[in-house]
């Protein structure tokens, strides 16, 4: 009979064990899915922060999105032919690349040229050489007075954004250097008017490439590595930009 009790205090004890263990698993599984979850929570939170990458300076405040958008681009897009584009050449989704040569305009606080608009209007053939249509303006294609070549963004007359707003927005953007990012390149600030000035990509924009009547179509390779490029680019927007501190 003692021994019966004995297997029967046993067993009784292994059941209450593997009851309480299969508890704290349950605990431990639930701990650690909540926590996960919050984890994911909070990257999301970073994620969405960082991709309006918001600038303080002298007070006022800046959103990447608020009323620009920025050009990513790929150097992997062929050159209208079978092969790579040589080192420098990219193709953006409304940008166009080139240089220009400021030396004779004035700089701003954020160091970018600031340009008079009779330069830009005379540039553009009065804003009639169009190259494409964004989300906040049209994009024309500037030949300035040195023989460069600019892409000139107007931004939307019915913005509400005010001049302090825009020169803050201009500071924001000059502080963006990526080789997937289109570089802002110069600006104007006259007549009403809010004027964005980046690099010339002479090979045209990333739609007409992809969809467009072209001599040929993108390789899936070709197609993988500007997705790949373009990733980098964003990637930067929500982790490498540094705003804050001003």
């Amino acid at each position: 009979m003692a021994d019966r009790a004995k297997v029967v205090a046993v067993v009784v004890a292994a059941g209450v064990g593997a009851a309480v263990l299969a508890a704290a698993c349950v605990f431990l599984a639930i701990w650690m899915y909540r926590r996960r979850a919050s984890v994911v929570a909070r990257t999301r939170t970073r994620s969405l922060e960082s991709s309006t990458a918001t600038l303080r300076a002298n007070g006022s405040t800046a959103s990447l999105d608020s009323s620009v958008s920025v050009s990513v681009v790929s150097e992997s897009v062929a050159d209208w032919g079978h092969s790579p584009l040589p080192p420098g050449k990219r193709v953006a989704f409304w940008g166009w690349r080139g240089a220009t040569n400021a030396r004779d305009q004035p700089l701003s606080v954020s160091g970018i040229p600031k340009y008079h608009y009779k330069d830009l209007q005379k540039a553009t053939n009065n804003f009639t050489t169009i190259l494409g249509q964004g989300s906040f303006g049209p994009v024309y294609k500037a030949v300035m007075a040195t023989g460069e070549v600019v892409a000139v963004k107007v931004l939307a007359s019915d913005s509400t954004q005010g001049e302090r707003e825009f020169q803050t927005e201009v500071i924001l953007l000059s502080r963006l250097h990526h080789r997937n990012l289109v570089n802002l390149v110069g600006y104007c600030v006259e007549k009403g008017q809010h004027i964005l000035m980046y690099e010339y990509m002479s090979n045209g924009n990333l739609a007409t490439l992809l969809y467009g009547d072209n001599k040929r179509s993108l390789s899936w390779q070709e197609r993988l590595q500007i997705a790949h490029d373009v990733s980098h680019g964003i990637e930067y927007l929500h982790e490498g930009v540094q705003v804050d501190g001003y």
